[in-house]
């Protein structure tokens, strides 16, 4: 019997397997997705995400009066970056990104029915080192869970559907090389363990996402300056995202890099309803609240605050005596503040519910807050600050925060805060007025009122730790989406997209990410091997 033959095996049925596809069809070829998951996850991470993605030189930017440039988004970058000499390919892959997202991201979804929502966030502004100089972190109406039913929408209505074969529920475990070129793939069968089940094209794309579903390989490819991983991290990604493919390219000779780069994030929850082992909730923690270490006491000297470095929160967060912090708050600032990462607790923008979505903005978001208060133990209110204190220890078995402690840091800061703005010597306090400056942010960020409150109560006070999320690093490839060898000749026949590529060259990002160049990332380096396999490079 014949071995059916493709002209495209994509592995991995994320948003950049799902762009290759869809780019693939236009030209006419005939596709095989390999998945591993089953049908009902297609889309995989993108799905479950906000949608955020940092655009330069919009329409958009420039109807809300910010002037932005590939020029000014690329020092910004490099700023970030922190790149090494060595560092050729992720900078070709920078400038491409500051120069391509406009027309290849942002008006190419537009020409596909997709919308962005009409205001622009200013997100990884910089701490130590600049960030984002202005706002660009555009977010899709109906977040990345309406990008994914868009691609599976133009898939399945596509002229050449014929030409697309999926195949769910089989794990890729290595490649076939015959003479010098990649000709297929072998995989098995999740559920029955059939294995080596060969599959052959003539081009193989890999679309399998990072390395950071799998807790382990996080801990071993750790940032070595940062010292040893905390011991308790919760799963921000899938357990399918293992490097697995990663090893079978290396095994070819493909390159793969930085690994040790990651965007993790500070400040997680377990997941209440968790679908696997130490998965967890990204919440987006509040300006405004107190951050504290394990006793109580809040870190320092300098505080912490999000939006201006996530990467040097999670720094010093993994150097703290214990894996976990806690933020302290209260129902006033929560439910104007807090949000939690992803479309799933989104339903406003997911389902695109304008008129719900301003009311909760305008009127704060209750009712997440009301579900993270029944829904999860990490999330604990109370009606004063003694009986905060007992439960937070009670959650913790331990009497680990002293009262007065607890109360002396938040007393401080609120003293700070009645002193008037004038007097607002805290940095905490600085910050938040740079954030308030910003018309988007100015309606998600509280002007500053003391926590204690009593008009502003509950309290609250949430346990987090921090929480894996991307791969900065991955398999190394040209500016055609090409896998490179050690010696950074293409590998024929074998292309890696989106995270999986480090979302070009192994690294694009370097250091740190300025926050939103994950999902225009897979976009990118998809078309970008697309169009590679459509000229036959």
């Amino acid at each position: 019997m014949a071995t059916k033959k493709y002209d495209v095996i994509i592995i991995g049925a994320g948003i950049a397997g799902l762009v290759a596809a869809f780019e693939s069809l236009n030209l006419g070829k005939t596709v095989l997705i390999i998945e591993r998951n089953t049908k009902e996850h297609l889309g995989g991470l993108a799905k479950l995400s906000f949608g955020g993605m940092a655009l330069v030189g919009t329409p958009l930017q420039r109807r809300l009066g910010i002037k932005d440039s590939p020029a000014i988004a690329l020092d910004d970058w490099y700023s970030f970056a922190d790149f090494g000499t060595q560092d050729v390919l992720p900078k070709q892959w920078a400038e491409q990104y500051v120069n391509e997202s406009a027309e290849q991201v942002y008006h190419w979804l537009l020409g596909l029915d997709l919308k962005f929502f009409p205001v622009v966030n200013w997100v990884e502004r910089g701490q130590y080192k600049r960030g984002n100089s202005v706002p660009r972190y555009h977010v899709l109406w109906g977040t990345g869970y309406r990008l994914v039913e868009r691609f599976e929408e133009l898939l399945k209505n596509h002229p050449n559907q014929a030409r697309l074969s999926y195949l769910f529920e089989h794990k890729v475990s290595d490649l076939i090389q015959e003479n010098g070129k990649i000709v297929g793939c072998i995989a098995e069968q999740e559920n029955t363990g059939q294995k080596d089940l060969s599959f052959f094209a003539e081009q193989v794309v890999v679309a399998t996402g990072g390395i950071t579903g799998c807790l382990d390989k996080v801990r071993e490819n750790w940032y070595k300056p940062w010292g040893q991983a905390p011991k308790e991290m919760l799963n921000g990604s899938h357990p399918f995202a293992d490097g697995l493919v990663h090893d079978a390219v290396s095994r070819h000779g493909g390159n793969v890099t930085h690994l040790d780069k990651m965007w993790n994030y500070a400040a997680g929850i377990p997941n209440p309803k968790p679908q696997f082992e130490a998965q967890g909730l990204s919440l987006i923690p509040c300006k405004s609240a107190l951050w504290l270490d394990h006793t109580g006491r809040r870190i320092g000297p300098e505080p912490m605050v999000t939006g201006f470095d996530t990467n040097e929160l999670c720094r010093r967060i993994s150097q703290l005596d214990k894996p976990y912090t806690w933020q302290l708050l209260n129902w006033r600032i929560a439910a104007k503040e807090l949000a939690v990462s992803g479309s799933e607790h989104n339903p406003m923008i997911r389902d695109r519910k304008l008129f719900s979505f301003l009311k909760e903005v305008l009127l704060g978001n209750h009712r997440l807050v009301r579900q993270l208060q029944k829904e999860s133990d990490h999330f604990i209110v109370a009606s004063d600050l003694r009986e905060l204190v007992n439960q937070m220890n009670h959650l913790n078995g331990d009497h680990a925060i002293d009262y007065e402690v607890l109360k002396n840091e938040v007393t401080q800061f609120d003293d700070v805060i009645r002193r008037g703005k004038g007097l607002w010597n805290d940095d905490q306090l600085r910050r938040i007025q740079h954030a308030r400056g910003w018309r988007s942010d100015r309606v998600r960020t509280c002007k500053p009122k003391p926590i204690l409150d009593p008009s502003a109560g509950p309290l609250i006070a949430i346990k987090l730790r921090l929480i894996t999320r991307k791969s900065l690093g991955g398999i190394q490839t040209d500016l055609q989406s090409r896998v490179l060898n050690t010696l950074g000749a293409p590998i024929t026949g074998l292309y890696a997209i989106g995270e999986a590529a480090g979302f070009g060259g192994g690294g694009a990002s370097g250091f740190k990410s300025l926050e939103g160049t994950f999902l225009s990332g897979c976009i990118l380096t998809a078309r970008a091997a697309a169009k590679s396999i459509g000229v036959g490079v």
